[in-house]
């Protein structure tokens, strides 16, 4: 029995994207997730006795130039020499173009395959194929690049793709599912696309996601893939990787009448939130939604209530509040005839004053109105408002339907 592991996406020390992170220890944890993750991949390495750690592309991030980012990864790759653990890396898009990857020595338990591609073996009946990133695009297929399968062997072939495309993610040497089928290799180890996908299992064509996740977008527990060789055939398990999960939850206030009911929902619902997660912290954005009775106070005191989900949160040991979202509104309720008057009258102000924004008077008005105002403005900001004469008309109709849909809300308010 033999076990690899295969991970890609690493992204080791990319900056924090999130600037919703207030808390300074949450952001410090946040910052060092990748390099955590990373140290657990190579724990289970370790424990798991692997032969070898494949790394399909971007494991660095972009162009983040850093000697602590080298020394950290010289480090861990020291750790799985010791062990007699291989590496085997192929380059992505971000290595490419990270000035770390050509001038870094690594160790000589890792195998860097180059943009010709090229094989390796590993044992007597394994060999690794590989093909990486000349630079950081690759807007063709790699494929016509990778040697033929060994006959009597198990093949794994690692490569940097989007297939045939992902959402929220560029073309990178681009192919079809059905082409890496054709090719007889036993184990497409691939990277780029952040989420986890197993695509197929004979062979097996796996996408084994980031090992951590960077912000919101990135949302859910992270992994790496685990595959044991027995018998000539390959099993594939997940196994966690992530310091930190992100996650985006809901809670409907709308059956909450006061405020110590939508307090023990919110308690109930962040209590479920970090019972399912599956990492040592998660970072929550938390969108409260709904028609309630309650939503003028909840509104006039949002601070007050941001604040206590943060303790509810701090209270599971596990959440961290990235952001709080007041999506709520006030229940329908009907209109006495006075008020149904007043809103007949709002509808038809709102229908004169669309009249009169059409009028040559008014624009010519309103036209003097903002010469005089951007008179009083420095040239270069003129430029940048009116580059052209048409732009001046646009301007003058944004401004006038901006003012009026004001007017408007302000008079629905006293209505409602």
């Amino acid at each position: 029995m033999i076990k690899i592991l295969h991970t890609a996406d690493v992204h080791l020390d990319s900056p924090l994207k999130s600037l919703a992170l207030r808390n300074p220890e949450l952001r410090q944890l946040v910052e060092g997730a990748t390099r955590t993750a990373f140290s657990r991949i190579v724990d289970v390495a370790v424990t798991e006795c692997v032969a070898a750690l494949l790394i399909a592309g971007d494991l660095f991030d972009g162009k983040q130039r850093s000697a602590r980012t080298a020394a950290f990864l010289v480090g861990q790759l020291d750790r799985l020499r010791t062990a007699g653990i291989a590496v085997f890396y192929i380059k992505g898009n971000h290595d490419a173009e990270n000035p770390i990857t050509g001038g870094l020595e690594l160790p000589d338990n890792v195998h860097v395959f180059d943009a010709r591609g090229g094989k390796v073996p590993l044992g007597d009946d394994i060999w690794v194929h590989g093909v990486s990133f000349a630079d950081r695009h690759a807007p063709d297929s790699l494929l016509p690049k990778f040697p033929e399968p060994v006959a009597q062997a198990v093949n794994i072939a690692m490569m940097h793709t989007s297939l045939a495309g992902a959402a929220g993610h560029d073309v990178y040497a681009p192919c079809a599912l059905g082409d890496l089928l054709a090719m007889n290799f036993d184990y497409w180890a691939l990277g780029h696309v952040h989420k986890r996908q197993v695509h197929a299992e004979a062979p097996w064509v796996v996408m084994p996601g980031m090992p951590q996740g960077r912000d919101i977008g990135e949302a859910g527990p992270k992994s790496a893939s685990l595959l044991t060789l027995q018998h000539g055939a390959i099993r594939v398990e997940a196994v966690r990787t992530s310091e930190v999960e992100f996650a985006q939850s809901v809670v409907d206030a709308s059956d909450c009448e006061t405020e110590d009911e939508l307090r023990v929902a919110l308690r109930m619902h962040l209590q479920t939130v970090a019972q399912n997660c599956d990492s040592p912290a998660c970072v929550v954005r938390l969108t409260l939604t709904g028609a309630t009775a309650l939503h003028w106070q909840i509104l006039r005191d949002q601070d007050v209530w941001r604040a206590q989900i943060d303790d509810m949160a701090r209270d599971t040991d596990v959440l961290w509040i990235d952001k709080v979202v007041f999506d709520i509104a006030a229940p329908a309720t009907p209109l006495s005839d006075g008020l149904q008057s007043a809103a007949n009258a709002t509808v038809e102000l709102g229908e004169t004053m669309g009249t009169v924004q059409a009028e040559q008077g008014f624009i010519h008005a309103a036209r003097g109105e903002i010469d005089a105002i951007l008179g009083d403005m420095p040239a270069s900001v003129r430029a940048r408002l009116l580059p052209d004469e048409d732009s001046a008309d646009a301007l003058v109709k944004t401004a006038a339907s901006n003012g009026a849909a004001r007017v408007l809300a302000r008079m629905k308010g006293s209505v409602g």
